[in-house]
């Protein structure tokens, strides 16, 4: 019996009707077995990553905040290790990251103390008077505090990293002990040369201060060269620190001689006192000099007595003995990495090292440093879970085939569906060469990835900033090398009109420059004597120390040659041979700036045990590099090497020197008015 027409459509509806269903179900199945693909790998991309330890008893939690990390409110981020105690009745330790934890609201601590202490001894031995010794300290107290003060008064307008103060506070003090003490020890020696009080003040300030200002000129100039990186808080710490510098300048030469006038006599020990010669009562500024009284330096020093003397006479010796020992400091410069310290730099009591060393012991060291990854699609995924899935997987993948990342995490999908967010964690800590490395080379296979997957990719977090920050510096580092060296010669060119001696007191200055570095370098990264100095463990030095100290050391380094080598040709212009000249110049002028250089050395090194980790290296770099350059370079090479040209030292195109104005330094013209 042939089936009706009405039959047959009825069964060809009943095997459609199935064929879809069976359609619809293969459908569902090949999306399930997609879903589970997609969900497969990735889970294959953070096979391994956990934030409970494998022995269940270390637990990790990441901290995000609603602003930006550089504008927290310290008072919230305080609430932190607040809320961590009400775990203590659980027996539950909890430790915090440097992020959290660190602490910029003391700029000062036992260590700067113990600094300043030293150089207030220093002053005592080297002045004899309690009185005297105290003038300088008061004076550069009185400078840190007005610049200090007047500089965070501008983070009204201008935001300032919270380092700032501390390089000047460091500087402050230095500078400011220094620059008074010049004044006070040219004073000291007119009174016991016979010459009245007031006078001897007034010449003082017109001779000494003319070379405090220009000294401190210099230092001022190269802090606020710094803005040539281009990096804004750097420029910010440098004109922070050139402020300060100009406020001890402007103490140095109006409270100091204001002070001289009232302790009087007293700047001098007992024994010396009778030696003052008192203005009347109502002497006026101006007062005469007395005829009488010879009031003439009296250099006692002969040409053949004192160290300079034995410097001069075996020049060739002396030059090797001191590249020699320059050289062997300098040597690990060779070996010097950049960069921002993390929670390892930190001391091993804190609570920073221990997370830090925690969470690398149980999950791994890059989950200390974890980058971000942010893709924009050039078109929004379709709806459903699958799209992104297979998107985030897809990338992913890409990106978890680069050297040196072990996990690639997704950690965010925008509402429009486009942008797709990835924490990249790589195999090393924050401060290790192998993820300094993987910045870089994702920065090179971004653009590729981002072309194969149809998205425009890039990098960012804490991590990426700090190596950003630290590749910039070093690209603006010999821009600022030839800025301050160009300015040396300038400067030394004008002063001591000769062009040999800047020639020779800028090598010099990179002499002193590598040393300190290779001094820091040994100790910060290669660990060298490191339980003497605090270092937990070894790592890239500092990325805005090198500019630092180059500004910074250039600044004293062309303070100890003014007041050597100037008081050279002083004796030189005054008829005294080259060989002579060298010797009765530095004779008169070593003993204070050996004082000058123990105390820079002093403050510096008191911030070696600084509170703030990443201070420590910059103390270490500025007291090492003045004491090569105090005592090796300006007061053995310097005049070794002057020794050995002779009257060559001197040479200058007479062309040359009709054209240079006479910047008279020393006050040599004022000298000579109030003593002819």
């Amino acid at each position: 019996m042939t089936p009706l027409p009405e039959e047959l459509d009825q069964a060809q509806a009943e095997l459609d009707e199935g064929q879809a269903q069976a359609d619809a179900g293969a459908e569902q199945i090949d999306a399930g077995l997609a879903q589970i693909d997609a969900g497969r790998r990735l889970a294959t991309l953070t096979d391994g990553l956990r934030f409970v330890s494998e022995d269940g008893d270390t637990a990790v939690a990441q901290v995000t905040f609603s602003s930006e990390a550089g504008s927290i409110d310290p008072d919230i981020s305080a609430q932190l290790p607040e809320t961590g105690t009400v775990l203590a009745d659980d027996d539950v330790e909890v430790t915090y990251s440097a992020e959290i934890v660190q602490d910029f609201s003391s700029i000062a601590g036992p260590g700067e103390a113990i600094g300043v202490a030293i150089a207030a001894i220093v002053l005592l031995v080297m002045l004899g008077s309690l009185v005297a010794a105290g003038l300088p300290l008061i004076m550069a107290l009185v400078g840190v505090g007005a610049g200090i003060g007047t500089a965070l008064a501008f983070t009204t307008f201008v935001e300032m990293n919270s380092t700032a103060p501390v390089l000047a506070l460091m500087l402050g003090l230095a500078v400011g002990i220094d620059y008074s003490l010049f004044l006070l020890n040219r004073h000291r020696n007119q009174l016991k040369d016979g010459m009245p009080l007031r006078a001897s003040i007034a010449l003082a300030t017109g001779t000494s201060g003319n070379a405090v200002a220009f000294a401190g000129l210099t230092v001022i100039i190269a802090l606020a060269a710094l803005f040539v990186t281009g990096i804004p808080f750097l420029t910010v710490m440098g004109f922070a620190a050139a402020g300060t510098v100009a406020v001890a300048v402007l103490v140095a030469l109006t409270l100091t001689p204001a002070a001289l006038s009232l302790v009087g006599a007293r700047v001098l020990p007992k024994k010396q006192r009778g030696l003052v010669q008192h203005d009347g009562a109502h002497a006026e500024a101006d007062v005469e000099l007395d005829e009488d009284v010879d009031h003439q330096p009296r250099h006692h020093d002969e040409a053949n007595t004192g160290w300079a003397a034995g410097v001069v006479k075996r020049p060739i010796l002396t030059i090797v003995g001191v590249l020699a020992i320059v050289a062997s400091l300098a040597f690990p410069t060779l070996d010097l990495r950049l960069g921002l310290p993390d929670g390892s730099a930190e001391p091993a009591e804190s609570t920073a090292y221990q997370t830090y060393d925690s969470i690398r012991d149980n999950f791994g060291a890059g989950v200390n440093g974890p980058l971000l990854g942010v893709a924009e699609l050039d078109e929004p995924l379709a709806e459903g879970d699958l799209p992104v899935q297979v998107a985030q997987a897809d990338l992913g993948e890409a990106l978890v085939a680069i050297d040196n990342v072990e996990y690639v995490a997704p950690i965010g999908v925008s509402d429009d569906r486009q942008t797709l967010a990835f924490q990249i964690v790589p195999s090393g800590g924050p401060s290790e060469e192998s993820t300094v490395q993987l910045v870089s080379d994702l920065d090179a296979a971004g653009d590729e990835i981002g072309a194969a997957n149809d998205a425009t990719i890039g990098f960012t977090g804490q991590t990426v900033a700090n190596i950003d920050i630290s590749n910039q510096l070093g690209d603006a580092l010999p821009i600022y090398l030839l800025v301050v060296l160009g300015l040396s010669l300038i400067l030394l060119l004008l002063v001591f009109r000769s062009i040999v001696i800047p020639l020779l007191a800028t090598a010099g200055f990179l002499l002193s420059l590598a040393a300190a570095f290779g001094v820091v370098v040994a100790v910060y990264q290669w660990g060298f004597l490191s339980s003497i100095f605090g270092v937990t463990e070894p790592g890239p030095i500092l990325s805005f120390l090198p500019i630092l100290l180059i500004g910074v050391l250039f600044g004293l380094a062309m303070d100890y040659q003014v007041f050597l080598v100037s008081a050279m040709r002083e004796m030189k212009v005054h008829g005294a041979s080259a060989h002579d000249a060298i010797v009765k110049g530095f004779n008169h002028s070593a003993r204070v700036v050996v004082a000058a250089a123990i105390i820079m050395i002093s403050v510096f090194s008191g911030f070696i045990f600084a509170e703030l980790a990443m201070i420590r290296p910059v103390g270490l770099g500025m007291a090492v590099g003045v004491l090569i350059d105090a005592f090796l370079i300006r007061m053995t090479l310097t005049p070794a090497v002057m020794a050995l040209l002779g009257e060559k030292a001197w040479f200058i195109p007479k062309w040359l020197d009709k054209a240079l104005p006479d910047v008279d330094v020393e006050g040599s013209s004022l000298e000579r008015e109030y003593t002819k």
